[in-house]
């Protein structure tokens, strides 16, 4: 008998290092977690709602379809209402609580900043977040990924094709003075600086600034030909007006944060003509595409409205994700993701985007841009050939 216990004790011992090297966080034999947190009831929640519906249609299509190396997909969502500590409270209990795989689509540039030190740290990798800030790929990190082109290529992208192709000599900034208007600007000036131009003027505002009056005054005097505007919609907006109204008719170039349908169907016109440089092609539900059609029938079935920009991206980006997750095989963990990841190449989506690819080196899909204008109360785009810097 003592034998025999002594015997069952050595067996119990040996198994259970296997047992831990087995346990993967969110992962079973038939299921993978997967968690967001982002806006759906806060100021962005346009945003936020629309982008994560699309991220649980994709993964409840993988699913309908017999699930990813058979397991599917339990997708948890909770609201952020696009701020820092309910950011920090939905993180742990994601993390901590459901324990889910990976975390995607996260909504926010402060929000994933402050999120993901602790986040990483606990090896919960962070699959392309709702912004499209530098740090949610730089510096290279073995668990974060960006989409597309980040604020800085955008605008770097365009500044290169207005002074190259379009003839500017003097280029000028409005911007918010937070990191997102950092980033912008910082885009614009490394751009001129390897063409071996500064820029002529700048002006920052805070992002609650409604009077732009003077900060136009000031740049109409440095005489530009071009100003670079790092806002999102409602000072744009009025960034835009404020320039039209003073009888300045210089070309305004905004990026992703301002491509929005809000912006180009401002009453009156005031918009026409502005330039945005966007990662990604938003295409109507009257797009005669059949797949696009399709996509934004179903997505109008499901959730009672046509899908926005914000939803066209987590759908290319859900596709990725369930493309990363196929790749890695019936033997899931963290490392054979992240390979399985690292293995997509010359990637196309439905929409018509950039060619998305990624390596151990590169953990942004692509950095490509397409300039557009708005043109009779709609954004359209100027070329449907991705340009880049």
């Amino acid at each position: 008998m003592l034998k025999s216990l002594l015997a069952g004790a050595v067996a119990a011992t040996l198994a259970l290092p296997v047992m831990a090297a087995e346990a993967v966080r969110g992962v079973t034999d038939s299921e993978i977690t997967i968690g967001t947190y982002t806006d759906l009831s806060g100021v962005t929640a346009m945003w936020g709602v629309n982008n994560s519906n699309t991220w649980r249609m994709a993964f409840e299509e993988a699913n309908a379809a017999g699930g990813i190396n058979g397991r599917k997909i339990k997708y948890i969502v909770e609201d952020n209402q696009y701020q820092i500590p309910r950011s920090v409270q939905a993180a742990n209990k994601l993390i901590n609580r459901d324990g889910v795989f990976i975390m995607v689509g996260n909504g926010g540039t402060p929000m994933n900043n402050a999120v993901m030190p602790d986040q990483l740290a606990k090896g919960v990798a962070n699959m392309f977040p709702l912004t499209s800030a530098r740090s949610m790929y730089e510096p290279l990190h073995h668990l974060k990924f960006g989409l597309a082109a980040s604020y800085y290529d955008q605008v770097r992208s365009g500044v290169k094709l207005f002074v190259t192709e379009r003839g500017k000599k003097t280029v000028c900034g409005m911007s918010q003075d937070t990191d997102f208007g950092g980033d912008v600007m910082d885009g614009a000036r490394d751009q001129l600086k390897a063409m071996n131009m500064t820029m002529a003027g700048e002006t920052l505002h805070k992002p609650t600034d409604t009077d732009f009056s003077a900060f136009v005054a000031r740049l109409r005097d440095a005489n530009c030909d071009l100003v670079v505007v790092g806002g999102i919609v409602r000072d744009s907006v009025q960034i835009i007006s404020a320039i039209r109204k003073s009888g300045w008719n210089v070309d305004l170039l905004g990026q992703a944060a301002s491509y929005d349908e809000a912006v180009a169907e401002v009453p009156g016109g005031v918009t026409e003509g502005f330039y945005s440089m966007t990662p990604v092609i938003y295409n109507a539900a009257s797009d005669p595409k059949p797949e696009i059609k399709a996509f934004a029938e179903k997505y109008k079935k499901q959730y009672g409205k046509e899908p926005n920009f914000a939803a066209q991206l987590g759908y290319t980006a859900g596709q990725l994700v369930i493309q990363a997750l196929k790749n890695a095989g019936k033997d899931l963990n963290t490392d054979t993701f992240v390979a399985g990841m690292e293995a997509i190449k010359d990637w196309h989506d439905i929409f018509g985007s950039p060619a998305m690819s990624f390596s151990p080196t590169k953990h942004q899909g692509s950095n490509q841009s397409f300039l557009c204008v708005v043109k009779n109360g709609h954004w359209e785009p100027v070329s449907t050939t991705p340009v880049g810097y």
